[in-house]
Parts: structure tokens; C-alpha cells; sequence
């Protein structure tokens, strides 16, 4: 348990790199491709580096392929047990960086620590385990890196809208922990990344003169 706590005690960090949880599957509706692509050229015009579960197919591979096509980096962390159902050993050789872990557990740690902020694209229920569990993560004070649901087409809207009835019901607590944007807007993710991470730095600067008085 001495990793699982360790890693989850990182705090207040400039936003150098943004993991991408999606879909393996490219989903019914071409706006999410299409989305995953835009986001990964927005994510390299940025400068920035990709973080997301090795995968090479469906919108893993969408969002991958955005970012290498325009000049990225990429940091691929995959299950040895998920290499050919997700990917395949010749695809996962493009990328800049592969991280071939044990199982999930692993794989979910070390997306988080290689993270600076996080993106939800549509996908299935291991997506949605992913950005939950960061979520909670959030609410229990172990980090406060951003979270962003892209709510492409509405696809998020019965998950945000179960969250409301949660948080209405009083089992979300510490509310303002949990705190993630939803954009519609591909093109307006990573600037809101980056403008919540400068506010979180700014905050950071002022309770640490605070703490000084």
C-alpha cells in the first residue's frame, strides 16, 4: 500500500502532460474519432504529452494518432494481457514511450503519476471506472489535478446528471473537491487545463503567504 499512498500525494504541479481516458471501440457515432483526433492535435499544438492505456484501435487510437501526426509525444502504459486485444506489437512500436505493466492496478497507477490532468472522452465501463476512481480520489483530498468530462454530443449527460442526484441525495461530500469541467467543445479542453491549473498554482502562491504571515 506504501506505492498506491505515495502516488497519490502529488500536489500542485505545472500542466505538462494530460492523460486521455476512452474507448477501445470506436463507438457508433464518427464525432467521437473525430473528436479524439482533434483533441490530440490540440493536445501537441499545446505542447503538451499524451498519457493513455497503449491502445491502438477505436478512439485510443484516434486520439494517439492526432498527436503523433502533428509532432507529440506520446506515453503509451498498457497491461501486458490487454498488448494484442487493444493493440498490436508493431502499432505500439510508434510510440514515443510504452510502459507494459503487470495488470490494471499497476497500468492506473502509473497513468496517474505520468498525469497532470484528465480528459474523459466516450467509452465503455472501463472508462468510466477510470474517471471515477480519480474522482474519488479528488473528493478524499490525495490530489488536485483537473478533470474534464468532453461531453461530446451529450454523451455524459446521464453520468453527470446521476453525480447531481448523488451530491442532491448527501453522499458526495466535500462537494467543492469534486469539481470537474465539462466541455462540449473539443477545442476548448486543453485551454481550460491549462487556465485551471494556473488558478490552482495562483491559490497554492497565495495560502503559502498566508501561511507565512
Amino acid at each position: 500500500m506504501r506505492f498506491a499512498y505515495e502516488c497519490l500525494q502529488e500536489k500542485t504541479v505545472p500542466i505538462r502532460s494530460i492523460c486521455i481516458y476512452c474507448g477501445s471501440q470506436p463507438g457508433r457515432d464518427p464525432a467521437y474519432l473525430a473528436a479524439g483526433r482533434a483533441l490530440g492535435k490540440s493536445i501537441a499544438a499545446h505542447g503538451l504529452r499524451l498519457v493513455y492505456g497503449g491502445g491502438t484501435k477505436g478512439i485510443m487510437g484516434a486520439v494517439a494518432a492526432g498527436v503523433l501526426s502533428n509532432g507529440g509525444q506520446v506515453t503509451g502504459i498498457i497491461p501486458e494481457f490487454l498488448v494484442d486485444m487493444e493493440a498490436t506489437r508493431h502499432s505500439l512500436g510508434q510510440l514515443d514511450e510504452l510502459i507494459v505493466t503487470e495488470d490494471m492496478h499497476q497500468r492506473k497507477h502509473k497513468m496517474f503519476e505520468r498525469s497532470d490532468a484528465f480528459v474523459t472522452l466516450p467509452g465503455g465501463i472501463g472508462t468510466l471506472e477510470e474517471i471515477v476512481e480519480i474522482m474519488t480520489w479528488g473528493q478524499l483530498g490525495r490530489h488536485e489535478k483537473p478533470m474534464v468530462f468532453a461531453n461530446i454530443g451529450g454523451f455524459w449527460d446521464p453520468m453527470l446528471s446521476l453525480i447531481d442526484h448523488m451530491r442532491d441525495e448527501g453522499f458526495i461530500h466535500r462537494a467543492h473537491l469534486v469539481r470537474p469541467l465539462v466541455i462540449a467543445d473539443v477545442e476548448d479542453i486543453v485551454p481550460a487545463i491549462l487556465e485551471r491549473g494556473e488558478e490552482r498554482a495562483a491559490s497554492r502562491g497565495e495560502d503559502t503567504v498566508i501561511s507565512r504571515l
